[in-house]
């Protein structure tokens, strides 16, 4: 079977399943859900091409099993990353200067997480490369951590299984097999758009607020400075 043919031979889902069995789809859903070196791995192609194999019988195992050692993998993945951030990350990013990340980057990040946490965490195991920085960022911002493993543990299900098993599904769909690559890249389209809504209205909306701030009339009695007697008597109040 061929599926992505997209980059070199050693990040092919189906070369690597070949050649590290499914230990090293886990070893690659951990990295990918939450190590800084990861963000590049193919973990949605990896798993709905999992899902595929198991099907297929090409990869001998069963496919509940699968599954749940997907999900842990991921689970894991992303309480390393966060752990790595609220641990070590204020010392790495939080420097003005810092080249990967600045200060203000951190502060909004932290805003982001205390407005959309729950649900950022979810959507972003469906978005490559977000899915890396996600949970790293969560413990820089020191995201309340009974409501990141909540929802770190419903992400990586929703992610880990329900790709796999929506490969499991498909995997004996003949019109499947032959169409394996624009599937697969439909399938990362698909997951971007909730983030691309999010990030218009987002946009939107600070638009919105800084057109408002621009209209908003001045006060003349407040912007002019006071003079005389009275000024210095204001002078000598604030003293």
């Amino acid at each position: 079977m061929n599926t992505l043919a997209l980059g070199p031979q050693w990040l092919d889902p189906d070369y690597l399943i070949a050649t590290f069995g499914l230990i090293g789809v886990l070893v690659i859903v951990f990295a990918e859900s939450g190590l800084l070196i990861g963000f590049f791995l193919p973990g949605d192609s990896l798993l709905f091409t999992t899902g595929l194999l198991v099907t297929t019988n090409k990869l001998d195992k069963p496919l509940w099993l699968v599954c749940a050692l997907i999900v842990l993998a991921a689970v894991l993945g992303d309480q390393a990353g966060y752990l790595f951030g609220r641990k070590v990350g204020p010392a790495l990013f939080t420097r003005p200067d810092s080249k990967l990340f600045k200060q203000e980057n951190v502060e909004k990040a932290h805003e982001f997480f205390e407005k959309h946490g729950p649900k950022s965490l979810i959507l972003a195991r469906f978005v490559p490369i977000v899915r890396t920085f996600t949970p790293i960022i969560a413990g820089v911002s020191r995201m309340n951590y009974r409501s990141f493993i909540t929802f770190n543990v419903i992400g990586g299900t929703l992610w880990g299984a329900g790709v796999t098993l929506l490969g499991a599904s498909l995997g004996n769909i003949e019109f499947v097999h032959k169409n394996i690559e624009a599937i697969l890249i439909l399938i990362v389209l698909v997951s971007v758009v909730p983030i691309a809504i999010e990030y218009l209205r987002a946009r939107g909306k600070s638009k919105k607020e800084a057109a408002a701030g621009a209209a908003r009339p001045v006060d003349p009695a407040v912007e002019r400075p006071q003079s005389g007697a009275d000024g210095r008597r204001g002078r000598h109040a604030k003293r």
